[in-house]
């Protein structure tokens, strides 16, 4: 596995984390305060949107990632 392999890898997993966060943070008020129930369609479109967003950001991020560690 060679280097750029590895921080692809990384790359990935940490913007899954910030994904996951992100989703859970805007996430928590709204289960809170009743808007939707747990499991609820609401809370799974709550998380693809944030999916989107995080894919859009994600890509163009990399961008620049991948020019500074990976060339």
């Amino acid at each position: 596995m060679t280097k750029k392999d590895i921080l692809s890898i990384l790359y990935v997993s940490i913007w899954v984390i910030i994904w996951g966060t992100v989703g859970s943070l805007i996430d928590f008020p709204l289960l809170s305060n009743n808007v939707y129930e747990a499991g609820s369609l609401g809370q799974a479109i709550t998380f693809i949107i944030t999916a989107l967003i995080s894919l859009i950001a994600g890509t163009f991020i990399f961008k620049n990632f991948s020019d500074k560690f990976l060339h």
